[in-house]
């Protein structure tokens, strides 16, 4: 059969002219000329029966291009594949291929996973992390194919502009891509586990908290002179009291909270459970007095700007600063100053300040507690914890006041 009968002149000139027409070019080859546009075909005989395979349209497949693709497909033929077939495999393996990328992975797993299980600013941050430095060098290529070298290289240029902590922080997001893909059946191992003690360990760096009783009671005389927003006054004071994250305080909503009660019904972030926090006697006080400035809007501490949402996260940090603490005292060390005090100096076992905290607490069993548990110890704890308070405010005791013995945890074991 005669091939390469046309010439690049005839295709280029070649017009519709009110009639569909075919230019065969031998060996199956055909362009077909449309109104629409000119069409290139091939067509081969498998199997018994004659099919035709579609190759592209002009001038985006050149005549030249045309003949190359009809050379292949009866390559294929003679070795017995099926173009048509051959080609709808190729397109699903391009297809699985871009599925299985890393960045297409990574996404997956934040959109189903990971910005359920956490705050919606925590995973945007997380997001934000693994577009600027895991996904231009690793987010196009296959992740079954990602080695522990070439992930470190990407972690090392991070570690490289001084980012040591953000260094470990991407590792961990990776970590837990791959193992995502790993569940879903498109990888078998996570590198990750080669790269234990790859990168250099960050220095911890504390927030900044007072522990020390003699220098917490000029910090809360300070608080209640506090000249600002009554909003953020109360925010400091609630703080102290309460000890519970600063971007969870600031978003208490009225709804969550009963007065009559006096309790806080609170889901912390980070995945902890639900809780169930008992207000001491000070904190239902600050509540009712804060109802009469602010409860109008849906946020206990609504934005001086718009009672529409809450305050800043760096209100109260900022607050801080201007009582002069800022190098001494952050919105976060709260919590390190209740965690430290409460149980060295009145005593209360670990477990129960750590549910307080908003922390996993589970019991031997491996048993997660429920959002009401202990509510009587704790509901205790906070109010010895508020009396403390209220003592360091007016004195500066060499030695902290005996206060009762706490109520001791129900047993676990049973």
């Amino acid at each position: 059969m005669a091939q390469n009968k046309l010439t690049a002149t005839q295709v280029k000139n070649a017009r519709h002219e009110g009639r569909d027409y075919k230019m065969a070019d031998g060996g199956g080859l055909t362009l077909f000329v449309r109104e629409s546009g000119r069409y290139w075909w091939v067509r081969y005989r498998f199997g018994g029966k004659e099919r035709t395979l579609s190759l592209g349209t002009y001038p985006e497949v050149s005549l030249a291009e045309a003949r190359r693709q009809r050379d292949e497909a009866r390559e294929l033929v003679e070795r017995g594949i099926d173009p048509v077939a051959h080609r709808r495999a190729e397109r699903a393996a391009t297809s699985q291929a871009v599925a299985n990328t890393f960045e297409a992975i990574a996404r997956e797993w934040w959109e189903t996973i990971h910005q359920h299980e956490v705050v919606y600013s925590h995973a945007e941050r997380n997001l934000s992390r693994l577009r600027r430095y895991a996904f231009p060098p690793l987010g196009e290529r296959p992740v079954q194919a990602i080695t522990a070298p070439e992930l470190l290289d990407a972690l090392r240029r991070i570690e490289r502009q001084g980012h040591l902590e953000t260094a470990h922080r991407v590792k961990t997001l990776c970590s837990q891509v791959f193992r995502y893909a790993i569940q879903t059946g498109r990888m078998d191992r996570d590198p990750t586990q080669d790269l234990r003690g790859a990168l250099r360990s960050p220095r911890k760096k504390h927030h900044p908290a007072l522990v020390d009783p003699k220098e917490i009671g000029p910090l809360l005389r300070a608080i209640d002179s506090y000249s600002g927003e009554p909003q953020t006054r109360a925010a400091l004071q609630l703080s102290a009291l309460l000890f519970m994250r600063p971007g969870e305080l600031r978003k208490a909503e009225w709804w969550r909270i009963d007065l009559e009660q006096q309790t806080w019904d609170h889901q912390p972030s980070k995945g902890g459970d639900p809780l169930l926090i008992p207000l001491p006697r000070q904190a239902t006080e600050l509540l009712r007095e804060l109802y009469r400035v602010t409860g109008y809007s849906q946020y206990v501490f609504p934005s001086s700007r718009s009672s529409g949402r809450p305050i800043s996260n760096n209100t109260v940090t900022a607050a801080l600063r201007r009582l002069d603490y800022g190098d001494y005292m952050v919105a976060h060390g709260f919590r390190a100053m209740a965690r430290t005090l409460i149980e060295e100096r009145l005593g209360w076992p670990t477990q129960i300040i750590e549910m307080q905290l908003g922390h996993r607490v589970r019991d031997v069993h491996g048993r997660a507690y429920n959002r009401t548990q202990w509510l009587d110890q704790r509901r205790q704890m906070l109010q010895e914890w508020a009396d403390y308070l209220d003592t360091l405010r007016t004195t500066t005791p060499d030695r902290e006041p005996a206060g009762q013995q706490p109520l001791q945890p129900a047993p676990t074991n049973k």
